[in-house]
């Protein structure tokens, strides 16, 4: 079994893979289905890829409930990011579309704007985007808009035509994923339920000065979620992001031990996983509008 990671720095490299011409040099959308079979094996791209992939998705459990998407499922990658499995020396026929654009495509134009907005090209392959037939019938169309122009000769209305229409592709996708959070609502919920758990713990822990405050990226590792997905998450579910979520529970938590008069707000800070009671300090009184040492008195 080969190991190794394929680095694909270039659309053209990855088209030639695929065995697709390439009509632009920093974009490319393919119809998997008519591609040349490929070979498992884990690579990194040099640009920003989603793979619409017709595949039965249907019949996924989460948690105790099951949703049934037959259409396709959507995953989408940021540069540099590993993906794929082991190398086993087999082939396969893929099917399904795959849009590839390179950063360079989208500089100064409103789509690059936005890149940041579109958390999902950090999510893991668990947390893809599950379609409907319909939905899928919204991003096959948008594909094939983009194919169009690829197919027309390259003028000066090109490049600003397919970044829109890359970004109308993207808007669907943040579309469609809200839909997944609310009909995943009840799973969501016992991954706060989780969440909360996990802080109490964290918090109630010897090793919490050694260990620090528990961080976003931290969270989102116990729950087995990436930080993104868990962060986006959280402020569906919310209202508040995933740092403010941690920093008030950790506030909670500092109130109960704030009113013992038997520790010092030092002790308090580094109970918490504080380095510095100041940064302590801090944070409470931005928080809670009070120093620990006002709340104390006060109450």
């Amino acid at each position: 079994m080969n190991d190794k990671i394929r680095n694909i720095a270039t659309i053209a490299e990855y088209n030639a893979m695929f065995g697709a011409e390439t009509l632009h040099p920093l974009i490319s959308v393919v119809d998997m289905s008519k591609s040349a079979p490929l070979r498992h094996e884990r690579h990194t791209f040099g640009f920003y890829t989603l793979f619409l992939k017709d595949v039965k998705c249907g019949d996924l459990r989460y948690g105790r409930h099951y949703y049934d998407y037959q259409e396709g499922t959507i995953v989408c990658i940021a540069p540099g990011q590993v993906v794929g499995i082991e190398d086993n020396g087999e082939t396969f026929q893929p099917k399904g579309w795959a849009l590839m654009f390179h950063p360079d495509l989208i500089r100064g134009t409103s789509l690059g704007q936005r890149m940041r907005e579109y958390t999902f090209f950090s999510y893991e392959s668990n947390e893809a985007l599950h379609l409907s037939e319909r939905e899928r019938g919204i991003v096959v169309d948008c594909l094939q808009k983009i194919a169009h122009e690829l197919e027309h000769a390259i003028d000066r209305h090109s490049r600003r035509l397919i970044a829109i229409n890359i970004e109308m592709l993207l808007d669907y996708c943040l579309r469609f994923y809200e839909r997944q959070f609310i009909t995943r609502q009840n799973v969501n919920i016992d991954i706060l339920a989780r969440l909360e758990r996990l802080l109490d713990e964290r918090f109630a822990s010897p090793d919490i000065a050694a260990d620090g405050i528990p961080t976003v990226r931290w969270c989102a590792a116990e729950l087995c979620l990436s930080p993104n997905y868990f962060g986006d998450l959280v402020k569906r579910e919310t209202g508040r992001t995933a740092q403010e979520y941690i920093q008030q529970r950790l506030i909670g938590a500092a109130k109960e031990r704030i009113l013992d008069p038997t520790k010092s707000i030092s002790e308090v800070a580094y109970s918490l996983g504080f380095q510095y009671p100041q940064h302590f300090s801090r944070l409470f009184k931005r928080i809670v509008g009070r120093t620990p040492n006002e709340y104390r008195n006060g109450n």
